[in-house]
């Protein structure tokens, strides 16, 4: 396994980078399987932690429980353009989509990553989909890439983020793994392991009355106004209503990092399933054996852990970054050399 959503099997990544002076941001597609999904939706559904967010075609999911096109991550002003290059994409597959059949709902995510990327350029177009799309694989890069290229998270850069799971449910091993694009939090609240690494970082900067714009700014008493978008994937058979339970999941993963869900945070989650797909065109749907919600606890268990461990991640892969009118963030590397240390001090 290599500690990543793409490790539950078919599903695949695919990021498409934009770095340019002030323009630091871009696009990330999560694909779960290599089909036609609008032929042959996936099972799915979202969970709304705190709903100060831009995303399209959460109604349709929590009304069906199906997906139709792949997953689209990137910047708040770059739904739209996205949300067309789905619907185009997906009508050059299916060209009966909007005459005979019905229309397509495409399913974009979005964070704000203003404070980097020059997000009033409108730089996000349809190409970098299909770009982000072309590129999907089972290997993928993490940190300041795709979508999460101007994001920050804690006060540090932050972005792109994965990690899986094993689970043993019902006497059966399944993959649970999770993918997010990180984009919150105030550097005092971060916790890694139980540890609480934001504060210490803050004392620091406040003992040292260090001169640095990237940390010092940290130490001003602003409230969380970040956001983060949390996508989870599993090979265990789940219908719609036990998706969204695990979809829940994510909250415990996400708390134990330290947010709180903030006034002006955009938390949301989304879970699927590659166990079995949905016909567009049947009379009846066969659906496996789903797992019995008694035996759930494993998967919520592999969930959490996922989330949690994917956040650290995109802190671990993140690099430094400056983008529009200088404004920079540091990589917990950069802001942290003696990390290490730091986690094995004593629980303050």
């Amino acid at each position: 396994m290599s500690g990543a959503i793409t490790d539950v099997p078919g599903v695949s990544v695919g990021h498409c980078t934009l770095d340019d002076g002030s323009i630091q941001t871009g696009v990330t597609v999560v694909r779960p399987n290599g089909g036609n999904l609008y032929r042959d939706k996936v099972p799915a559904a979202a969970t709304v932690i705190n709903g100060f967010g831009k995303s399209i075609g959460l109604v349709q999911v929590e009304e069906l429980g199906v997906l139709e096109t792949p997953i689209a991550l990137t910047n708040t002003f770059g739904v739209g353009a996205i949300a067309q290059a789905q619907i185009r994409a997906t009508i050059a597959e299916n060209p009966l989509i909007g005459r005979e059949w019905p229309t397509v709902n495409p399913l974009v995510f979005e964070c704000n990553d203003g404070y980097l990327n020059d997000i009033q350029a409108l730089a996000v177009r349809e190409e970098h989909y299909d770009a982000a799309s072309a590129a999907a694989s089972g290997t993928f890069a993490r940190g300041a890439v795709g979508a999460g290229r101007g994001m920050s998270c804690f006060d540090l850069k932050g972005g792109i983020g994965s990690a899986s799971r094993m689970a043993l449910a019902a006497g059966t091993s399944y993959t649970v793994g999770a993918l997010v694009l990180a984009n919150f939090g105030r550097l005092p609240m971060l916790t890694i392991g139980g540890v609480p690494v934001g504060r210490a970082l803050a004392e620091r900067a406040a003992l040292e009355q260090r001169a640095n714009a990237d940390i010092a700014g940290a130490l001003v008493a602003k409230p969380e106004q970040g956001s983060i978008i949390m996508l989870i994937a599993t090979d265990a058979p789940l219908d719609a209503r036990q998706l969204k339970r695990l979809s829940m999941r994510a909250a415990a993963g996400l708390a134990r990092t330290g947010s709180t869900y903030g006034h002006g945070s955009g938390d949301i989650s989304l879970a699927f399933s590659t166990a079995y797909t949905v016909p567009h065109e049947a009379d009846f749907v066969a659906v496996p054996p789903c797992v019995a919600d008694a035996r759930l606890d494993p998967l919520f268990h592999a969930a959490a852990d996922s989330v949690e461990q994917a956040i650290i991640d995109a802190l671990f892969q993140a690099t430094t970054v400056t983008g529009r009118d200088g404004h920079r963030r540091l990589s917990l590397a950069d802001a942290a050399p003696d990390l290490t240390q730091i986690l094995a001090q004593p629980t303050r």
